[in-house]
This record gives structure tokens, C-alpha cells and sequence, in this order.
């Protein structure tokens, strides 16, 4: 491979960006992407997967490359340097490269590779509470997983059209190869990554892009049409509309969220969807919840997490994350179970998911929902924990609760 300098200059602007101005990664590369209408898609690829590949083993890299946060530029270039050297690409003769010690590069990196945290480039202390939550036999092969790039996974909107026929499509129109998955009614694999997002099939609502293991979570709630159902913590919406395809289109959806933006997402993209049958509320007191206690068929609460099941996605969340944000986020995720669950009526169910593979954020919160007060409402019904090492895709936890008549 021949490094090309404008490229180049890219991944170092964007790694400036998400390193020393602390924005997030997939915007950055959104944005880097537009830079130049020249490149083709294979110099769009290498942009964005150098600059996530830099970003996920920033920790290892910069302890090969002897170099400390903040990074300025020359920093960068040293990081650069040592990936392109693990790769096995050539460096040119650029000021940048001047001096690199190519062999010293290799020898750090099986030096390191024998220390967990450096090998999966983690911070210490996702390293200790992982080890801890999980054994260490599980925690290392199930965050050695979280820095494999993931698939691309297409969730067919049943409402328009069938896995069968989206295959089709993808393929008679834009040469894009897909595969089913075994286990996962909805989902389509790419052979190849692709953008998808410029297809005719996408922009006409045929599918969404949905990871497999997300694609669980609405199947779990057991929704059928003609039910009311409230997806309370609903984002821009990707479970709602999974939700509205599985009840086709009948009854009732509610989609809530803390961020009214978000919602303006959903409604983009149910529209798109050829989706009808929901509403969304803000939650921005505590009246819409009020207002729906008991009158709920299904409820899923796919809480606020540490997100430690989706890093393959997000490899820069890792860098982000802080010990105090876990211990807030397991307040706010007894919270919202505490609050949410009143909204199912008797005999109705629901879900509690996350995208951690963390116990203490999964089995430990609702069981200690279960000893509440309000918990005491409800029966057990079961749960699945879902690991990226053994699934392929992306870590998820999903409990199903029922409340008694």
C-alpha cells in the first residue's frame, strides 16, 4: 500500500479532533468524509478505518510510540507511524517519518502484547472491573472481540418487503452481497462493507441498519398487534420502529425520551419506514409517566448503559468513559426500572435491556429491582446475556419481567 499525503493529513486532523477536543469519533469521520469530492470509496474507507484503527489502540500505540496525552501533531504522526508499521506498510520519505525505529516498534508490540490492557488497549480500570464482573477467562476473550471491527448488519422492515427480496435488490441494483443470519429473523449480513445509506432500497425504507444482537430486544418483549406498547427510553428510534413492524403496523407504540432531538429522528426515519402506529412524548417531568401507569400491554426500558457491549462500534467511548459515570449510571438504571415499570398494566410484561455485558448494570439490577416495592409486583420470567465472543456480535443483556394480575 502506498500512503497518500492528503489522506494522511486527514487522520491526523480527525485524530486532533478526538483525542485533543474530545468529539466523537463517528462525527469526526462524518465530517473528514465530505473533505474532498475527489476520493473514491476506497480513499473513504482508508480514512475512516485508520482513524478508528488508531483510535481503538491509541493506548497500546502510544505506549510503542514513548509518547503521553495531550498529543500534539508530531505525537500523532508517531502513532501514525507505528500503525502503519504493524501493518506493513512502507513509510515515505516524509519529515514526519524521519527516524521511526521500525524494529523497536515490532519488538514493543510483542513486548506488550503480553499484558492484557496493552494488548486490547484498555484503560486499568475497565480492565480490573471487567476482570472482576466476568473471571478473567471471559473478560479476555470478550473484550479481545470488542476491538474486531464489527459486521454490517440490515434489519429488513417487514412491512415493506421480505429478507428474501431486499437481498435481491442489494444485489441487482447496487452489487452488494448479503447473507441471512441463523437465529435472527430480521437480519441481513454484508459479505463486503458497503454504504448502504446511498441505496434506493435504504431511502425507500426497506431496511435499517441494526446490529443482530439489537435486534433481539423487540423480539424478547413478545408484542403483538393491537397492544399498546411504550418504548420508554426510545432514542432516535430503532427499536420502536422494530417494534412497529413486529405488531404490522396495529395498535399502539409510544416512544419516550429524555431528548426531544432524538425523537425528531424517529420521525424522519418513520416516515421513511412507511411506520404509523406511534406517538412520541419528552419526558421532561414525570406526568407522561403518570399518565400511562397501568395502561401499558409491553414496556421496554433499553437503559442508559456504560456500553461496554457495542466498543467494536464505538472504539472511542472506551477513552471517554470514567468510573464515576458506572457508579452514576447504575443509580439512574435502578431510577428508571423504579419508574418505568409502573406503566405496565397487570399481567402485562416487560423488558429491561442494555448494550454492557456488566452484571452489576444486568442480572444484579433486576434482581435488585425484583426485592422493591414495586419490583415485588412483578415475576421473573427470563433473560438472556448475550457476549460478543461467542455471538460474533455486539454484548446485550435482556430481562423479561411480568407483572401479576
Amino acid at each position: 500500500m502506498r500512503l497518500h499525503r492528503n489522506l494522511c493529513f486527514a487522520v491526523i486532523d480527525g485524530l486532533t479532533q478526538i483525542f485533543n477536543e474530545e468529539q466523537y469519533a463517528d462525527k469526526v469521520i462524518q465530517q473528514l468524509l465530505k473533505r474532498d469530492k475527489r476520493w473514491g470509496a476506497r480513499d473513504r474507507a482508508f480514512v475512516a478505518e485508520t482513524t478508528y484503527d488508531i483510535v481503538r489502540w491509541k493506548r497500546l500505540y502510544a505506549e510503542i510510540a514513548e509518547v503521553n496525552e495531550p498529543f500534539d501533531r508530531d505525537n500523532l504522526w508517531r502513532l501514525f507511524a507505528v500503525w502503519a508499521t504493524l501493518k506493513g506498510i512502507k513509510l515515505p520519505d516524509w519529515k514526519y517519518f524521519e527516524n521511526t525505529p521500525t524494529r523497536k516498534i515490532k519488538g514493543r508490540f510483542d513486548e506488550l502484547s503480553k499484558i492484557r490492557k496493552f494488548r486490547e488497549s484498555i484503560p486499568d480500570w475497565i480492565d480490573e472491573v471487567g476482570a472482576k464482573e466476568l473471571g478473567d477467562a471471559v473478560w479476555t476473550k470478550e473484550i479481545a472481540m470488542q476491538n474486531e471491527q464489527a459486521d454490517v448488519i440490515l434489519r429488513v422492515n417487514t412491512l415493506k418487503t421480505t429478507k428474501e427480496k431486499l437481498q435481491s435488490i442489494l444485489f441487482d441494483e447496487n452489487t452488494i452481497e448479503t447473507e441471512f443470519v441463523k437465529g435472527y429473523p430480521s437480519a441481513l449480513k454484508l459479505k463486503e462493507r458497503a454504504n448502504v445509506f446511498v441505496t434506493d432500497a435504504f431511502k425507500n425504507g426497506l431496511f435499517e441498519v441494526q446490529d443482530a444482537s439489537s435486534q433481539l430486544v423487540a423480539d424478547f418483549l413478545d408484542v403483538k398487534p393491537g397492544m399498546k406498547v411504550v418504548d420508554t427510553c426510545a432514542g432516535a428510534g430503532g427499536k420502536t420502529l422494530h417494534l412497529s413492524a413486529l405488531m404490522q403496523n396495529k395498535g399502539q407504540v409510544i416512544a419516550m425520551d429524555i431528548y426531544e432531538s432524538k425523537l425528531k429522528k424517529l420521525k424522519i426515519r418513520a416516515k421513511r419506514n412507511g411506520v404509523h402506529n406511534f406517538d412520541m412524548r419528552v419526558i421532561d417531568s414525570t406526568k407522561p409517566i403518570k399518565k400511562l401507569h397501568s395502561k401499558a400491554d409491553r414496556v421496554l426500558i433499553d437503559a442508559p448503559c456504560s456500553g461496554l457491549g457495542v466498543l467494536r462500534r464505538n472504539p472511542d467511548a472506551k477513552w471517554k468513559l470514567e468510573p464515576e459515570f458506572l457508579d452514576r449510571i447504575r443509580v439512574t438504571q435502578q431510577e428508571v426500572l423504579q419508574q418505568y415499570s409502573k406503566m405496565v398494566k397487570p399481567g402485562g410484561k416487560l423488558v429491561y435491556a442494555t448494550c454492557s455485558v456488566l452484571p452489576s448494570e444486568n442480572q444484579n439490577q433486576v434482581e435488585a429491582f425484583l426485592k422493591t416495592e414495586v419490583g415485588a409486583d412483578f415475576n421473573f420470567v427470563k433473560d438472556k446475556k448475550v457476549f460478543a465472543h461467542e455471538s460474533g456480535f455486539d454484548g446485550f443483556y435482556m430481562a423479561l419481567l411480568e407483572r401479576k394480575v
